[in-house]
């Protein structure tokens, strides 16, 4: 594995869905559609992205309802690529088997892995999995304390509301080197997931694919607020993380043509506002590379220096060669670009990129990691009267701030 750190991570991520491809009327399988995405991350890996996240559904029109079995598949068969979710749903998953499962990909993986948490916005999925949507934000409160605890205490009594008490409980295996995965925090439109970011020191992803900048620019505000309020370093060393969405060609013109389609019949947004608007609207970008650099190197000017950038490339039909070819564009003539630009003036108190060897280094200095470090029994509860409580937790996973494997 390579520990070199980039300041930023560029990659890709995908929501599963399998949806017609209006040009000719075709539908792949379930099975094409995964053999599909493996190859797509072993490509992102080739062209010399950083990051791979997969997505967690549980119903058509989507096939990923095991992410952390696919990533693992995908683990073997890359050897740099940092394989992320996008999103687990913490309110729906057990915290104990996404204790278990993510640690265990830590280890088949060397390290490379992350993951982020959501809340899901398929209301259909809680009364699937034995839960109630009215409950939605508690159960994602409730769950991640729980989370957090089971990678960072050997031996876990725990009790709270939504699921049985845990009695003198270890999880296995154990993080790898001692060291959680990297939580991202993901949200659309809730400021109280910003604010569970802000309290862990964790890192916040905002999707930035349906609304408009605004509307991002005031959560991740809120986030990086709160992350300095509870101590973790300044707003700007907060860790952030974009989403975005692009289709290109060499001719702007012909990416244009060539996306029509398939915006126009996409599943979320096809039929309402036309391409033109909704890319004015949104940072989706159609057109000519040059147009995706300036348009993504210009999200710093919005939202500050931040860590990670994904985009979404292969959605709503598009078939499996021209994702590809949109990924030759993204690795070969967009992401060194933008790599350059907004590493250009960065200040050098801004957080590198988060991965396993920083987590490590910042837990560790430059002593050897040893496994299943014994944790300091930090019942961090967020489930109290409010988790908006004044009470500044420790110095968390801002790296080279504090000590990775507290807050």
């Amino acid at each position: 594995m390579n520990d070199i750190t980039p300041q930023m991570q560029f990659g890709i991520f995908t929501v599963s869905d399998i949806t017609e491809d209006p040009t000719n009327g075709t539908t792949p399988s379930e099975a094409e559609k995964i053999r599909n995405a493996i190859t797509v991350a072993k490509h992102a890996e080739e062209v010399g992205l950083d990051v791979f996240a997969l997505g967690e559904h549980h119903n058509p029109p989507f096939w990923s309802s095991s992410p952390t079995t696919t990533l693992a598949y995908i683990a073997a068969q890359t050897e740099r690529l940092i394989l992320s979710t996008a999103t687990t749903l913490i309110t729906t998953n057990d915290p104990v088997k996404i204790a278990e499962d993510f640690a265990m990909l830590q280890h088949v993986s060397g390290g490379r892995v992350d993951l982020m948490i959501g809340r899901g916005n398929t209301g259909p999925v809680y009364p699937w999995f034995g839960k109630d949507i009215r409950q939605g934000l508690p159960l994602a409160i409730e769950n991640y304390n729980l989370l957090h605890r089971l990678w960072r205490e050997d031996v876990v009594d725990w009790e709270g509301q939504f699921r049985t008490p845990l009695q003198g409980f270890t999880s296995t295996p154990r993080p790898l080197d001692g060291v959680a995965p990297f939580v991202w925090h993901g949200s659309i439109r809730t400021p109280e997931i910003a604010e569970q970011a802000a309290y862990y020191g964790d890192g916040f992803f905002a999707n930035n694919i349906f609304w408009p900048k605004e509307h991002y620019q005031r959560l991740i505000a809120l986030y990086r607020q709160r992350y300095a309020h509870y101590g973790h370093g300044t707003p700007e060393q907060a860790i952030v993380g974009l989403g975005g969405q692009v289709f290109m060609a060499a001719k702007s013109q012909d990416a244009v043509n060539q996306f029509r389609p398939y915006f126009d019949n996409a599943p979320v947004y096809g039929h309402g506002p036309s391409l033109e608007d909704f890319s004015d609207m949104t940072p989706l970008t159609v057109g000519s590379p040059q147009q995706v650099i300036d348009r993504y190197a210009a999200m710093r000017d919005y939202y500050g220096d931040y860590q990670r950038q994904l985009f979404l490339i292969d959605h709503a039909g598009l078939p499996l060669k021209t994702v590809l070819e949109q990924l030759d564009i993204l690795g070969g003539e967009v992401v060194p670009v933008l790599r350059k630009e907004l590493a250009e003036n960065r200040p050098a108190d801004i957080p590198d990129a988060p991965s396993h060897a920083n987590l490590v280094k910042a837990a560790y200095g430059d002593q050897a990691p040893r496994q299943a470090v014994p944790g300091a029994n930090r019942g961090d509860n967020l489930v109290g009267d409010s988790p908006y409580r004044d009470t500044p937790a420790p110095a968390g996973a801002a790296f080279g701030l504090g000590n990775a494997t507290g807050r």
